[in-house]
């Protein structure tokens, strides 16, 4: 007899079939995650050689550790009828400590490959200049502090525009020709600019020629203390960059994902289901918005990892305490940790969407096998 599950016979083939491709998709996911954690090592090696300059940065710490050294003795009052000489053997005292905390007596490249090991392991160690709000020096505290203002802002923005698109462009789909889709074409070259360009008109207009809105910050100031003022006082700060980021990306969305509807609403199924009576909703979900899904969601997927790339620019311009205004901040302070700390970061978060993007290519794709780890 056959096997039954839930009142229906299950062919024992079927089901080797699905253990099967669930096997090969595994091994295809371990596979694609190693190729990513071999390129975030590569990633994260160059940022540590760049923000040390290969080493010479060591000879400016040198100088900022010794003039501390010297500013710390002078400033204490202990130490003012000290002899000179006393006074420099301190010195250089403090120095060596200083340097033997930091690892410095040891070879540039010994050390790069142990901040390697550090942050991909995300010990990130203490910042050198900066700290938290709540005084912490540790980067891990750092980042994790700004690191849900960056998520909550651009995973905002891209849901919305997701969700806008797909709609939008259906409904053109439907009206090919139309004035408005004459119009998204006409205006899908201008997603060509970054959210930060559109940002510095929006903050001109609605935040000085009409001041309707904040220019920047997450909430006022002094935080309101219920929640719910809280919530509305952040809502209104996010209204521009959240713009800014749908502008830049919301036509160009629109206009290539009609058009995916505009090719597949012609094939030979789809003609064959409406000659079977069936509902236009019915046809849009399962014949036309199903088998585009998966380059729907590349497209998607691509366009978000260019507005991770931008956000050190548009945070910056909103003045929005998230990750990448923390990257600019340490880049002018020459705060080497929390600079490979932050690039740490957004290697991984660049990681995670390249993975989620072939992980999800692969099973929404009928068209694509996985065997042996490979598609």
């Amino acid at each position: 007899m056959k096997p039954v599950s839930a009142g229906r016979p299950v062919r024992p083939d079927l089901r080797r079939s699905r253990l099967r491709d669930l096997r090969h998709l595994l091994l295809y996911a371990a596979a694609r995650l190693l190729v990513l954690l071999a390129t975030v090592v590569v990633g994260v090696y160059l940022t540590i050689l760049v923000a040390n300059m290969g080493g010479q940065v060591d000879e400016l710490r040198l100088v900022q550790i010794r003039s501390e050294a010297v500013e710390a003795v002078r400033a204490d009052p202990a130490f003012f009828d000290m002899p000179g000489e006393e006074r420099s053997a301190l010195v250089e005292r403090q120095v060596a400590l200083e340097v033997e905390r930091l690892r410095l007596d040891q070879p540039f490249i010994v050390r790069s490959f142990d901040y390697l090991r550090r942050a991909m392991s995300l010990d990130l160690g203490r910042a050198e200049q900066m700290h938290s709000d709540r005084g912490s020096r540790e980067v891990r505290d750092i980042i994790v502090e700004r690191l849900p203002a960056t998520l909550l802002l651009f995973g905002s923005a891209n849901l919305l525009v997701f969700f806008t698109a797909v709609f939008a462009a259906l409904h053109l789909s439907r009206r090919y020709g139309s004035a408005l889709d004459r119009t998204v074409i006409a205006l899908a070259p201008s997603s060509a600019a970054p959210g930060w360009f559109y940002g510095i008109f929006l903050i001109l207009f609605f935040a000085f020629l009409f001041p309707l809105l904040p220019a920047g910050g997450m909430v006022t100031a002094p935080p309101p203390e219920s929640r719910l003022e809280y919530a509305a006082s952040l809502a209104r700060h996010m209204l521009l960059p959240v713009a800014a980021m749908f502008l830049s990306s919301i036509f160009v969305s629109i206009y290539s994902w009609r058009t995916f509807f505009l090719i597949h609403s012609s094939e030979d199924h789809v003609e064959m289901a409406r000659a079977k009576g069936l509902s236009a909703r019915r046809i849009e979900r399962r014949y036309i918005l199903r088998p585009t899904l998966a380059p729907i969601i590349t497209s998607f997927l691509l366009m978000l990892i260019g507005l991770w790339s931008g956000a050190i620019i548009l945070e910056q311009v909103f003045n929005w305490p998230g990750l990448g205004s923390l990257l600019f901040q340490a880049i002018g302070h020459r705060d080497t940790p929390v600079i490979i700390g932050g690039v740490v970061i957004f290697a991984y978060l660049l990681a995670a969407t390249v993975f989620l993007l072939d992980f999800l290519y692969a099973l929404l794709d009928p068209r694509v096998r996985v065997r042996g780890g490979r598609s």
